[in-house]
């Protein structure tokens, strides 16, 4: 799968956490707008610097335009995070993590949420955030987990029912619309968790350590 990372201007995690998600294979790296500066101050250089440049600091424009490709759209009908996500569908990644999704400003937290679920069909995205990583799911999806780790569910659509297996409070074939209903702070009792979502896609959040080094071995 031909993954990347995606920048946005959010709160960023240290730098570790990038060469952490280089290990796997999350390689690329696109920044969207004023993502660019604090990888500025970590000297880290991104593969293409994406947006309306309305954040950007003018001396980390300039100090990048010399080794790193840009490309300045001016359409305002689309967020910085998603025009970063158009320039990776056409690029053909098919999974990107969003770092910086989350933050200080709540409305850009709630309208990426709403942009992971817009694109769903078109790219996997996830979004890492402190400890946690969310990550949109739908189908049958096996996860290996750790003694009394915390999943939580949401769902966002009636329609969308959810089964699992291995967890203490069991989720048999029911909805957990945002608004209704919640399945937060679940506890993995099994070595592996089992969820089918039908008629839709829900968010599991979870220990991003945990996610990565047991799910991409």
């Amino acid at each position: 799968m031909k993954k990347c990372i995606i920048v946005a201007n959010g709160e960023l995690p240290p730098k570790s956490i990038f060469r952490y998600l280089i290990r796997f294979g999350y390689n690329y790296l696109i920044c969207a707008d004023g993502g660019a500066n604090v990888l500025f101050t970590y000297k880290i250089r991104p593969d293409v610097i994406i947006g309306d440049f309305d954040s950007i600091l003018p001396d980390v424009l300039k100090y990048y335009k010399e080794t790193v490709k840009i490309i300045e759209i001016k359409n305002h009908n689309n967020t910085d995070v998603e025009k970063a996500l158009d320039y990776a569908i056409n690029k053909g990644f098919e999974e990107a993590i969003l770092l910086g999704g989350a933050g200080d400003r709540l409305d850009h937290t709630i309208c990426n949420f709403s942009i992971i679920l817009k694109y769903f069909k078109k790219i996997n995205v996830l979004l890492l955030h402190d400890e946690s990583i969310l990550i949109p799911i739908t189908g049958k999806n096996i996860f290996k987990a750790t003694n009394n780790e915390i999943f939580s569910i949401y769902g966002f659509d009636k329609k969308t029912k959810i089964k699992s297996k291995g967890l203490k409070y069991p989720l048999d074939n029911i909805a957990v619309t945002f608004g209704e209903k919640e399945s937060t702070s679940n506890v993995a009792i099994d070595e592996v968790v089992e969820m089918t979502v039908k008629g839709g896609v829900a968010f599991l959040i979870r220990n991003f350590q945990n996610h990565f080094n047991n799910f991409y071995k």
